[in-house]
């Protein structure tokens, strides 16, 4: 049994954060010939679930980079390696001394809920008024934040000096992890997301390999939190605008995200 996972943005997302219309075309046909597929990516459910949403995504779906694992069959929820309180305190801190505010992510059964300290930047406020306002968040004060609550992963967005600046505090804790990248093109912002290390797309999804008892794992990812799902995959294929690392250990270097790379591919591999 074949099981494909697909790391989503800058890989089968387009640079507008879409799946295709070819795209859309290729995962109808996977569907129709019994190939089973899924995502695995650093998005968290809040915005992920949405674009995989009426493209056939059935089976458990990775999200968080490892944290969060969602099951659509059955509406549950698996969370792993949550933060813990002091490991949030060290994270909020580090962000205030740069002037950042940090937003930190929770999810239960019931609700997803987002936690911030009044923004302190216009950077801040776009990403709460674009992006969070218009999802099923719950939208609340920094001091609403309990020992009780379940926090996945924390975010954060600005100048991209003052973002390496948290970064190199944050890489002190080892129970932490981090991966940033530009906020957008040409941008001279920074987003940065953290949870724990023991977290990764590789134990998540092999977990998901060995209940469904899939005998080839075909990974496809462009960036540094791919490369647990790589080691752990019988074949990995990375676009060609991926980063080097992941092309140096890929099975083979495919098209680019943008020019719908992953989905040629698939046509040719699978002779859809």
């Amino acid at each position: 049994m074949d099981l494909l996972f697909f790391d989503l943005d800058g890989t089968l997302l387009n640079s507008e954060s879409e799946i295709s219309k070819f795209t859309q075309e290729i995962l109808v046909k996977l569907k129709l010939n019994n190939i089973a597929y899924s995502a695995a990516t650093g998005r968290t459910m809040l915005t992920g679930t949405d674009i995989l949403k009426g493209h056939g995504f059935q089976l458990p779906q990775v999200y968080s980079n490892g944290v969060t694992t969602w099951d659509p069959r059955n509406n549950s929820l698996s969370l792993e390696h949550l933060l813990g309180s002091s490991e949030i305190s060290m994270i909020i801190e580090a962000a205030g001394l740069q002037g950042i505010t940090p937003f930190v992510h929770a999810v239960n059964e019931s609700e997803y809920s987002i936690y911030h300290a009044k923004p302190r930047h216009e950077i801040e406020k776009e990403l709460i008024n674009a992006r969070y306002q218009n999802t099923k968040a719950n939208i609340k004060s920094l001091d609403k934040l309990s020992d009780m609550s379940q926090v996945t992963n924390v975010s954060m967005i600005g100048i991209a000096e003052a973002v390496e600046e948290v970064q190199k505090e944050l890489n002190k804790n080892r129970n932490l992890i981090s991966y940033s990248g530009p906020a957008m093109e040409g941008s001279l912002y920074k987003w940065m997301d953290i949870h724990h290390f023991k977290a990764s797309k590789g134990t998540a999804v092999k977990k998901i390999k060995d209940t469904l008892g899939a005998t080839n794992l075909i990974c496809f990812g462009d960036s540094d939190n791919d490369l647990s799902m790589f080691r752990i995959s019988d074949e990995s294929y990375a676009p060609a605008n991926a980063k080097g690392k992941l092309k140096e250990v890929a099975n083979d270097v495919i098209g680019n995200n943008d020019k719908d790379g992953v989905a040629h591919f698939l046509k040719k591999r699978f002779a859809l």
